[in-house]
């Protein structure tokens, strides 16, 4: 165990994860007690999980237990024992192509290990849930913006699928048992400390080693890239805000009849993704090379984020232009790696 704290914490599911690990030092910095859990799967490079713990455990406030979501004793023991006062859960198997390799992965880590963390929200009062969904959820929708008040009924990979059902069934659960809990729809989140298997980090990669850059559906993408500071400041103020019941009818998609609620988190500023590599380029002082390839199963060509919902609620919105947000990661990318 790292650190050691006596006050009720948050709870953050998937910690040594990107935007885990951005949560839970965004909340040590303000003071709170955080316990961080995470399964350190070997999807991607596990140095780089040990890495980012070691950024956190300088806190005294920070501890952290090696879970595995889907051990549904030790998730009760873990709520029994440290009796967390709030949850981010953002732990989750990651990645549409994967899903098409393997499927079992998504259900067993995204339906039941959140399964497991709704039964411990359920047993231990806790205060509020706020967890990761995806603009996945959109599927080949044209309507754009996406908005959460739209019907979002097919989903194009498992994925996607898997992220919706944590919705309805979180939904079931704050019906059911009165729990508060927000589903946060993420837009592409990118920057330090990212995940090796994200276009940034692959693109960055590439780009270095004078190698070309695979761009699907012939690099007609678009994309609404969001800085991965923006998401964690998202996080931040949703938390302090607990969904109450609505007065409607409960056919709102956004909030349904119990203390639900859903919100885009995206730059609402879409970008097309060969701007993006030609941006990526600059900041690395290199031409990118392109290879075009037809568009992969499960991909959609567009995503925008109606974040109207998220600004009234919180006063945010994300606002980082790519120039800045790509600076940022190509700085930590280089002392990552010593380039």
């Amino acid at each position: 165990m790292i650190g050691s704290m006596e006050a009720a914490p948050v709870l953050v599911t998937g910690v040594a994860g990107f935007i885990g690990f951005h949560t839970a030092r965004r909340l040590l910095d303000e003071g709170r007690e955080v316990l961080g859990v995470d399964n350190m799967s070997p999807y991607y490079d596990v140095s780089l999980k040990e890495a980012r713990l070691r950024q956190l455990a300088p806190f005294g406030r920070f501890s952290f237990e090696r879970l595995e979501l889907c051990d549904r004793q030790a998730v009760a023991q873990v709520f029994a024992a440290r009796r967390p006062s709030e949850v981010i859960h953002l732990a989750a198997q990651a990645g549409v192509r994967h899903s098409l390799v393997e499927p079992f992965a998504y259900t067993e880590s995204n339906i039941t290990g959140f399964l497991t963390v709704l039964e411990g929200c359920r047993h231990y009062g806790i205060r509020h849930l706020v967890f990761a969904s995806s603009s996945s959820v959109y599927g080949g929708s044209t309507r754009l913006p996406f908005s959460e008040h739209d019907p979002v009924d097919h989903p194009i990979s498992l994925y996607a699928a898997t992220k919706r059902e944590n919705e309805l069934m979180a939904h079931a659960y704050a019906h059911l048992f009165g729990i508060p809990c927000t589903g946060l729809r993420l837009f592409t989140v990118y920057g330090p400390w990212g995940r090796p298997d994200m276009a940034l980090f692959s693109f960055t990669k590439a780009i270095l080693a004078d190698e070309p850059i695979r761009l699907f559906n012939e690099g007609r993408m678009v994309r609404d890239f969001t800085y991965v500071a923006d998401v964690v400041e998202g996080v931040a103020r949703i938390l302090r805000k607990p969904p109450e019941a609505p007065t409607g009818d409960g056919s709102d998609p956004a909030t349904g009849m119990a203390p639900f609620r859903l919100y885009n988190v995206g730059n609402s500023d879409p970008v097309d993704l060969r701007r993006f590599v030609e941006v990526l380029g600059t900041a690395l002082g290199r031409t990118p090379k392109l290879q075009l390839h037809p568009m992969q199963p499960g991909d959609v060509p567009v995503t925008q984020a109606d974040v109207r919902d998220l600004k009234e609620a919180t006063g945010f919105r994300p606002n980082t232009p790519i120039e800045r947000g790509i600076e940022s990661f190509v700085t930590w990318y280089r002392a990552w790696f010593g380039v």
